[in-house]
């Protein structure tokens, strides 16, 4: 008997469940594990306070950190539609958990749907980890991941507080989004950089040099800035965006990797400007990625829960520092993006 799967699982996730679910007394894949998201974890190693600051009408509930574009307007209009008809609401801002991004080394290995094995990729496509800058002779012996990106609206999934008529994308359960497994850019930096041809403007010793700046202020837990668009903080550069990063630790490699989807999806206008007065009636395309919408927790194989993370903050800052890695969970890693949204909830 097939083991049983949520309910609020989307028609994308079951599908790709359908014929890979493991059988009861089925030995664990060593190369693909259990995330165990579709448990008690989902309560227990969610960083609720993350949530954090909650306002309504411009006035926050509870303390915590607000983007610096964030609206600040109590009252909003908005149009009903195409009706040409406005109507009066008031402002609800918030942290919300609205994605999933997991790194992996095993091609269509899912820790976020139970360890299954989905038919993608080849052996040849296998990823690797390489934390020895010493050695460092190329690209290829850099590190490479695949990454795997999900619809998580977990206050809908767990019909927790959110206004009805704020749902910047309209997801309402667990659903797949993109495989980079699928995507012949991600595995080539050449095809990515014709895809994303902007790349050739940061790819200069003078635009690194200028994500220092950015590099100080995350390590002092300050939000990122949007105008160095190519930088992630002490993570490494946002280009090319593809796969395969230099040497570094597992941490930064497979929180680069996550930011670097981010930016690809916002690049090719799948994902949306949720924060600001000019979002408030409608979420707005965004052809960069804007870094302060943004924070991040470690989901799996260790979990925070105490605090969310701007996009680039060294390990050192992360709950449990740089030595937070699990030994022997083969290097993968499963990220919870938080969003920040400002929203008219209409009257």
């Amino acid at each position: 008997m097939l083991k049983r799967t949520p309910k609020w699982l989307g028609a994308a996730a079951l599908a790709a469940l359908a014929g890979t679910v493991s059988l009861p007394g089925k030995a664990a894949d060593p190369l693909c594990e259990d995330s165990s998201l579709l448990g008690p974890k989902l309560f227990t190693d969610i960083c609720w306070a993350c949530l954090f600051p909650i306002r309504v009408a411009g006035v926050p509930f509870t303390p915590g950190a607000v983007p610096d574009k964030a609206t600040d307007k109590v009252f909003c209009l908005c149009e009903e539609g195409s009706s040409g008809i406005y109507k009066p609401g008031i402002t609800t801002s918030m942290w919300e958990p609205a994605r999933i991004v997991e790194t992996v080394k095993t091609p269509g290995c899912s820790p976020t749907l139970g360890g299954a094995r989905l038919p993608l990729g080849n052996k040849r496509s296998h990823g690797r980890l390489n934390s020895d800058n010493h050695s460092m002779t190329g690209q290829h012996d850099g590190s490479f991941y695949h990454t795997h990106y999900y619809a998580f609206p977990l206050l809908q999934i767990l019909d927790l507080y959110t206004p009805t008529k704020c749902n910047a994308d309209g997801y309402m359960d667990l659903d797949i989004i993109s495989f980079t497994e699928i995507d012949p850019t991600w595995n080539n930096a050449t095809l990515a950089f014709f895809q994303h041809p902007e790349s050739a403007a940061v790819a200069n010793p003078v635009a690194q040099a200028a994500c220092a700046a950015e590099s100080a202020l995350v390590t002092a837990r300050q939000e990122p800035l949007e105008s160095l668009w190519w930088c992630t903080g002490t993570w490494g550069s946002i280009y090319p965006l593809a796969g395969s990063v230099f040497s570094q630790d597992q941490n930064r490699t497979t929180a680069l990797l996550s930011a670097r989807l981010l930016a690809q999806q916002h690049r090719r206008g799948l994902a949306r400007r949720t924060m600001g007065d000019e979002n408030l009636c409608r979420a707005s395309i965004y052809p960069t990625i804007p870094k302060s919408q943004y924070k991040l927790t470690q989901f799996w194989p260790k979990s925070q829960t105490q605090r969310s993370l701007w996009l680039g903050e060294p390990p050192q800052t992360w709950e449990g520092g740089p030595g937070r890695h699990v030994p022997g969970t083969g290097n993968d890693a499963m990220y919870l993006i938080w969003r920040w949204t400002d929203c008219c909830s209409k009257i």
